[in-house]
């Protein structure tokens, strides 16, 4: 029973040993003494030579390389620190396998590759270029460069995009002042042309007012002379009709404000302001 079970045991590890499983995301170089002599692209379960031969499996999927930030030299000579971020894939296992062995190999490779060609396009561009509109036109030709470099070591380069773009720190502080700066600049002129154009708004509004006061009082002025040459053409009539009756009028209108309870007036008896009160004068 117990050769039995030895048996069932090493037949187990025979066959583990003697056998390989490449999945769907994956592919593989089988060596023999370091020389590669097979390469699996498709999945399944494979045989090999226990001891003999070695199976070295590689990643089929879309892979992605972030090595961190760099700083690069502008044309007009400012510095910028770049952080890229490229993504690859093994296209060639067997050749993948004699340059540059494994992935850490691969990505080390890439970011030579990729870092001396960026700093190539970079030198080519103004800071502010770069910063506002030619990032997207230089990540495509640095992509496109970088893809036939790599393309010798069965590396097929995907894409390379910038993921962070920014001063270095030393910079930055001297940056932000003459930003800062340069807008308290231009706020302190847009505060003098707003003043400028209310001192202008301000004194067309006084001149408007003052024109239209003037029109008002000489409207006025003109409608008050009417009515007093009116008033003066309706008197002179009331006049010629009944100039006695308008006279005994105007002197009782003349009683009504000279007399009263607390004035005191001393008149000759003859005075001509007590002709309607001297009843014998009246006859």
């Amino acid at each position: 029973m117990k050769w039995r079970i030895l048996v069932a045991l090493l037949a187990v590890m025979v066959f583990s040993s003697s056998t390989y499983i490449v999945s769907e995301w994956q592919q593989a170089i089988v060596t023999q003494f370091g020389q590669p002599i097979r390469t699996v692209r498709e999945p399944g379960l494979y045989w090999r030579v226990p001891l003999l031969h070695v199976v070295t499996v590689f990643d089929k999927r879309v892979l992605a390389a972030d090595t961190g930030g760099a700083e690069y030299l502008t044309l007009d000579k400012k510095r910028l620190l770049i952080d890229h971020i490229s993504r690859w894939q093994i296209a060639d296992p067997l050749q993948f396998f004699r340059t540059v062995r494994d992935e850490t190999g691969a990505m080390a490779r890439l970011d030579d590759i990729i870092t001396a060609r960026l700093r190539q396009e970079v030198a080519k561009e103004r800071f502010k270029e770069i910063i506002r509109e030619k990032r997207d036109a230089i990540m495509d030709t640095v992509t496109g460069e970088a893809r036939v470099l790599a393309e010798p070591f069965g590396i097929r380069v995907v894409d390379v995009r910038v993921k962070r773009a920014d001063l270095p720190a030393e910079v930055q502080a001297s940056v932000f002042a003459r930003m800062q700066a340069e807008r308290q600049r231009i706020a302190l002129r847009y505060r003098a042309e707003g003043e400028e154009k209310g001192r202008e708004i301000r004194s067309r509004s006084d001149k408007e007012r003052e024109i239209i006061m003037a029109k008002a009082y000489q409207e006025s002025q003109s409608l008050r002379g009417a009515g007093d040459a009116l008033a003066t053409t309706v008197t002179g009539q009331a006049f010629g009709q009944d100039a006695a009756f308008y006279g005994f009028v105007r002197r009782l209108e003349t009683y009504e404000r000279v007399f009263s309870p607390d004035t005191t007036i001393v008149l000759r008896p003859d005075s001509d302001l007590l002709r309607f009160l001297n009843t014998s004068r009246d006859r």
